[in-house]
């Protein structure tokens, strides 16, 4: 029996498109072994928090006889409304509410992923905010942190200025501390004699700007997105959607699934258009954080939080707590692994093409409420003195910076000493010295 809805609901995708799909997914599987492939796992630093997929061959586990000494946690906030975004997918629904939309959209024989439109599309959520599922993912978080560290405890917590942060840390307080998160001492980078703050750094660099990687990001918007206009347009014949319209509609995916678990535009684009939006905020984080930007300041403003955790391993100023729990954002994580080298692509990200394989990738680093956890840890026989590891959103992340042993590659980690050989560049960067000026004072 002909039936016309599932012919047109073939016609959607083309063949073309078809092949570019099974290709995805078979890249996907050979990332490190153990690529997620849900796209709603890969939306860069729009994504709602999950676990970063475990490098291949690195133990996840420590060995039996080892016991970590010292932890010291930095956490993004949770899920957030809208920053610059908001824009565009208010210009959606703008569009989609106008007299013509609305008429061609109820005349229109739609295909079943763009149903709901027929019902309106409604989109309300307060722009920088942290949402109901931010506050979740970070009381689960402070819950999970106190269950896996049991015997570790402090009566201070610090974060950056910005409401949605010291938010965060309210409701990880609430999970870690639960009733006693009355009693501890909450400071922002405000509080703190540091000259720079190892936080947020870029405040202090007069020089600093998004400029570079916005521009890059908006190279490669204007390369992605027209086509899936195009497409969207044949398929909402009369409604004249613009390419502000479809980033909008892009936009809109993410943000719902941070404010309601759940978005029917994620269902309208192909992964292929997901991974075009997830490559744009991978380009405008390597140019606002990494090693793309003019003049490379990624490196140098890092090497302040990269100072901090070494001056507390080697207990330098002899006050050095088992714990630190601070707060920030997910340029504060960038910034920090842009000065150790340790996500830093051989060939630049640039706007020309999406590369087959990258280092950088905020999906899986920088999530919405990622946290960056570096344990000290000793042994009784597997490892001889001080060691130290990274953990980032609860897969170890192997220091190759540092390792010289395969027992340092099997657990991803390296001794104390060889790390802070490594980073001899962050050990030597000095507010107001001769890299710090040259990078960041404007000129007299």
């Amino acid at each position: 029996m002909f039936n016309p809805a599932a012919i047109l609901g073939l016609l959607q995708v083309p063949l073309s498109q078809l092949t570019i799909l099974e290709s995805e997914v078979a890249i996907g599987d050979q990332y490190h072994g153990v690529r997620p492939n849900d796209p709603l796992n890969n939306l860069a630093i729009l994504s709602p928090y999950h676990d970063a997929p475990h490098h291949l061959g690195v133990s996840a586990e420590l060995p039996d006889d080892c016991t970590v000494d010292q932890v010291m946690l930095l956490h993004r906030h949770g899920s957030r409304g809208p920053t610059t975004e908001q824009t565009y997918v208010q210009e959606l629904v703008g569009t989609l509410n106008s007299d013509r939309a609305r008429d061609a959209i109820q005349a229109a024989r739609l295909p079943p992923n763009l149903q709901f439109l027929k019902n309106g599309y409604e989109y309300q959520l307060v722009p920088q905010e942290l949402t109901i599922v931010g506050r979740q993912e970070l009381f689960d978080h402070g819950v999970d942190f106190a269950l896996h560290y049991p015997t570790f405890s402090t009566d201070t917590v610090i974060t950056s200025t910005v409401q949605r942060v010291v938010d965060s840390a309210f409701f990880f307080a609430d999970g870690f501390f639960g009733l006693a998160a009355e009693n501890v001492t909450f400071l922002t980078v405000n509080d703190l004699p540091d000259p720079v703050s190892w936080i947020t750094p870029w405040n202090f660099c007069p020089k600093y700007t998004e400029n570079e990687g916005r521009k890059t990001s908006s190279e490669w918007a204007n390369k992605y997105v027209p086509p899936i206009a195009h497409r969207l347009n044949r398929l909402l014949r009369g409604v004249g959607l613009s390419v502000n319209d479809t980033r909008g509609a892009l936009y809109a995916c993410p943000y719902d699934l941070v404010a309601r678990k759940e978005s029917p535009w994620c269902e309208v684009f192909f992964p292929s258009e997901l991974r075009g939006l997830e490559y744009e905020y991978d380009l405008l984080m390597d140019g606002i954080s990494g090693h793309a930007s003019r003049g490379d300041p990624g490196p140098l403003l890092g090497a302040f939080y990269v100072r901090k955790l070494i001056e507390r391993f080697t207990n330098a100023t002899g006050d050095a707590q088992p714990l630190y729990l601070e707060f920030g954002h997910d340029t504060t994580i960038l910034l920090a692994l842009s000065s150790m080298g340790l996500n830093k692509d051989a060939i630049p990200l640039s706007s020309h093409h999406i590369p087959l394989h990258r280092k950088f990738r905020t999906s899986e680093q920088t999530p919405f409420a990622a946290n960056m956890v570096w344990e000290k840890f000793s042994c009784k026989k597997s490892f001889e003195g001080p060691q130290i590891r990274l953990i980032l959103n609860r897969a170890t992340f192997p220091l190759t910076i540092c390792d010289k042993s395969r027992m340092d590659r099997k657990y991803g980690s390296c001794s104390l000493e060889e790390f802070v050989k490594a980073n001899e560049y962050s050990t030597s960067i000095e507010y107001h010295g001769e890299s710090w000026n040259a990078t960041c004072e404007l000129d007299d």
